[in-house]
């Protein structure tokens, strides 16, 4: 399947590199991927490549002209396993330092993936829902009413199963998908989730600081284990930049 990825850096050295799903229910990419949008709304995910952070930008299955239909969240978990098997052969990344982020949808799906391996450094999840139905059933290609159908695509019924450090944010002002935020936070005990509700900001206006505050943790983040926390004062010091 089709997908952009950065070009090797002419230092023969491995770099970490993160995997980013946009939002949207096409599962394609357009020129989001390289036109930054304004501060307001940048869904570009830029600042990880301007601050030297390889990138990996999937199409899935159905998007872009690749094989298979839409599964609005089930088989699409796939591809993005199948799009980190990809990177970590890359000689120029560090399969170590292999990370996962998405936005809205993105996020969404990013949290399935993080329910279902424990291959990512850390994973970065913008505004999910708690289930999938949330979108609506217009925009979802499977049959609503099955309720085993829902709950694969449910993210609150899997939290228990997340290995990696897994961090969701979401701003508290509208528009904004907080309600989902705290009903996950309540939903489980998992050492490994941290939700992270940002003042100030809405589902859109997070996107470009909160983004470069994680890229300058990932760049730092070079141990064996993942050293990337986050507190209050990191979150509302980008936020007021």
């Amino acid at each position: 399947m089709a997908a952009y990825v950065s070009p090797p850096p002419a230092d023969g050295k491995r770099h970490p590199a993160i995997i980013w799903i946009f939002g949207g229910f096409d599962n394609s990419i357009g020129e989001i991927a390289w036109q930054k949008g304004p501060a307001a709304n940048d869904q570009s995910a830029i600042v990880f490549r301007e601050a030297g952070i390889l990138m990996m930008y999937p199409s899935l299955r159905g998007g872009n002209r690749n094989p298979g239909f839409t599964e609005s969240f089930c088989g699409e978990v796939d591809d993005v396993l199948a799009a980190a098997d990809y990177l970590s052969k890359l000689d120029y990344v560090d399969t170590n330092r292999i990370y996962l982020g998405g936005h809205s949808t993105g996020g969404t799906l990013a949290m399935l993936v993080a329910e279902s391996t424990n291959r990512f450094r850390s994973v970065f999840c913008f505004g999910p829902v708690t289930t999938v139905i949330g979108y609506g059933t217009d925009q979802l290609t499977f049959d609503t009413s099955n309720r085993k159908e829902l709950e694969l695509r449910a993210p609150v019924k899997w939290l228990e199963k997340i290995h990696d450090s897994t961090f969701v944010f979401e701003g508290t002002g509208q528009p904004s998908n907080i309600s989902s935020l705290r009903a996950l936070s309540r939903a489980t005990r998992n050492p490994k989730l941290h939700f992270l509700p940002v003042e100030g900001a809405t589902h859109f206006t997070i996107l470009r600081p909160i983004s470069r505050l994680i890229a300058q943790k990932i760049l730092r983040d070079d141990g064996s284990e993942s050293n990337i926390v986050f507190d209050e004062k990191d979150l509302a010091g980008v936020m007021r930049q």
